[in-house]
This record gives C-alpha cells, structure tokens and sequence, in this order.
C-alpha cells in the first residue's frame, strides 16, 4: 500500500511539473486571446521604479562589498544599467542619472583595482571554487555595462579594455566548457543554474558584439573569440530555449554566431511557444529534456511549491524574447511580436511603473525587496523592448 502511494505521489509530481512545461493546465484547455490595449505606456513610472530600486539596492547591506562598491547583480544592477539609459530622451534627460554615475563609478572602481580587491563571494576550496565562478560572472558583467554605455558615445573608453582583458583572463582553455567561464551556481534559474555557464558565455558574446570601435576586430583577441564562438555553437542545441534566447540577442550583433538557419529555427520555435495572450511563459523556457531526472523534477517542484510552474504569461520571458527579436530586426507589424509588445503594454503595472515576475526557486512575496528580483529585471527588459522601434 505504500508503494502504491509513493508511485501515486510521483507521478503526480512529475504530470504537474509535465503540464507546467509544456504551459499547459492537465485539462489542457488554454487562455482566451487578451485583447490589445490602447493605453500608452508610463516611461516615467518605470524610470522611477528602476531608480528606486537600484537605489535599494546599492544602499542594501548584502550587496555591498569591498572599498565601497556594490555587486552587479544579474536580476537589478545589469538590466538596470542596459535599460535606463533608453529613457533618457524620452524623459528629456542629458545625463545619466545619480544612480548611474554611482553604478558606473562602482564597476569602474572594480575593474582599474581588479587584482587588489576581493571577489563578490570568498571560499577557496577547489579549482571549482566559489571564489573562481565569481570572478568570471564579474568580469563578464562589468564589460557588458561598460560596453553597452561606451557604445551610445561610439568611444571604447579605457576602463572598457580593461574590463575586457579582465574577462579574456579568466577565460576557460581545457575541457567540456573551453571558451567559457566559470559561473556562479546557486542552483537559482535563470541566472545562476547548473545551465548558466552558457548564459554567462552569450552575455560575454553580447559584450563583445556591442563594443564599439569594431573591437571584435581586434587581432588580439581572436583566439578568444574563436574560443567563445566555438563553444556557443557547439553546447547551442542542448540549451534551455530561454539561454538560446540569449545568443540569439548575441548572434544580433555578432552576426556569424549562429547560421540564419539557426537563428530562424529558433524564432519558429518561440513562435509555437507563445500563448494566446501575446507572451511567454517563463517556468517552460527555463529547463531542458537533460533536467527530467526524478530528483530534478521534484526539486524544480518542491523548491518553488508549485508557485512559478503555472502557465500563465511572465514578464521576463515576454520583455526579454520581444527585446531580442527586436534586434534581430523584426518590424513591429510582426505578428509575433506585435503580441508580445501588446502585452507588455497592457501589463505594466501603472501605479508603481513594474512588470510583475516572479522566481523560479522559492516563493517570495512579491512586495517584499527580495521579491522584486525578477520583476526588477523583468521591468528594465520591458523597458528595451517598449523604446526598440523597427
């Protein structure tokens, strides 16, 4: 009898977790399309809400570290620092605001005291040391802020190739992963997976294709970059669909990442992912056929308590994959991405300026400081893909 419920109680996990993967309820019935919104969008609402919170957290005591500087997380401080320059004409803006020039003095600190001040997190175990994975998740984070303010001056500064040959450092020579680096694991989707590597890798791709001045040119660095590219295309076809989507965002920019073939296989597959109301689900994206181990799926289940496996659209999924087929040139009177962009119009929260996301790793009230991670990032996504115009 015992076995028997033990079977029934796996099962039942594994046909939820099944169902939520597939964006689905086990009734399988779907949404009804939403209908578009007329309404405009609040860029200043969003500028405040994205002000407000990189101002939390530069002023949050677990985020600071060494000599007055802050960590560049990839849920705030990054989709922060790509995003809010994009307001600036629309606000009317000249100059980047106070808590730019704090983030940006914090990373350009970092990067010119680089051998002297300590990493983001300490522990000198192993060669997979948690001190090696955070090195090379900031070293690639800090070019990527840099270079993508550098490219809206046309100038690649000197803190910017220093930020670089930082990164090329520590990029990995031998193994499975050569051409990537080590990345921080916190078993924590979708920045800080057993899958991460490769999203860390695609960003150091979209660093390298934004930089201005044709730095990918450089004939230094193009044994990196034979390195990098061999990897990307190499581990492509096994990733999660939400880290392809990533390098496809690279491939923009970088232009012979991926085949045209590729890059339209996986646009034809974002396609048949979409749902009905215009976006994506982001619990379907995040996870591949090499997860669905038993051990694997309860974790994804039990961690979260079911909360983020539902199939109802996510704003980091939609802001994200609309931003990104934004740069690979689609117009706007795309069928695919006129939905997407129609529901992050209908969707931005109007009285706070947000986009609502959530975690995929615990629930978390979504009002608390913590439990805006995800919408932080969600927010600064939507805001690219809402000021991108084809």
């Amino acid at each position: 009898m015992r076995m028997i419920f033990i079977t029934c109680g796996i099962f039942a996990v594994t046909c939820g977790v099944l169902a939520a993967y597939f964006g689905m309820s086990l009734s399988g019935v779907r949404a009804s399309p939403a209908p578009a919104s007329t309404r405009p969008w609040n860029q200043q609402k969003a500028a405040d809400y994205l002000d407000q919170r990189i101002a939390w957290w530069m002023a949050w005591p677990a985020a600071a570290r060494g000599k007055g500087t802050v960590c560049v997380s990839c849920h705030t401080a990054v989709p922060y620092a790509l995003a809010r320059p994009a307001l600036r004409a629309a606000l009317g803006e000249s100059n980047p605001s106070i808590n730019e020039r704090k983030l940006l003095a914090s990373v350009a600190k970092r990067v010119r005291s680089w051998n002297e001040i300590e990493p983001f997190y300490k522990n000198q175990k192993d060669g997979d040391s948690t001190t090696a994975r955070a090195r090379g998740t900031e070293a690639v984070l800090n070019a990527l802020i840099l270079a993508s303010y550098d490219a809206r001056s046309r100038k690649l500064s000197d803190v910017t190739r220093r930020a670089f040959e930082n990164m090329w450092s520590l990029q990995r020579t031998g193994g499975s992963f050569s051409g990537s680096w080590w990345w921080l694991q916190f078993d924590n989707e979708p920045f800080e997976g057993a899958d991460s590597n490769y999203y860390g890798a695609a960003l150091a791709a979209v660093a390298i294709g934004t930089a201005p001045e044709q730095y990918r040119s450089s004939p230094d660095i193009h044994s990196h970059l034979r390195l990098l590219r061999e990897y990307l295309t190499r581990e492509f076809a096994g990733q999660s669909p939400i880290n392809q989507v990533v390098l496809l965002w690279a491939s923009a920019k970088w232009p012979d990442l991926l085949t045209r073939q590729q890059q339209q296989s996986t646009m034809s597959e974002l396609a048949a992912k979409q749902q009905m109301d215009g976006g994506w689900n982001l619990a379907s994206l995040a996870w591949t056929w090499r997860d669905w181990r038993f051990p694997s799926l309860v974790s994804m289940y039990t961690r979260s308590y079911g909360a983020p496996l539902e199939r109802k659209s996510d704003a980091y999924a939609t802001a994200l994959i609309a931003f990104t087929l934004e740069q690979m040139g689609l117009r706007s009177s795309n069928v695919m991405l006129k939905g997407a962009i129609a529901w992050l119009v209908r969707n931005q929260n109007q009285i706070e300026g947000s986009w609502q996301s959530y975690s995929l790793n615990g629930r978390r009230d979504p009002a608390s400081p913590t439990g805006r991670f995800m919408t932080d990032a969600a927010t600064a996504y939507a805001v690219l893909a809402l000021t991108t115009t084809n």
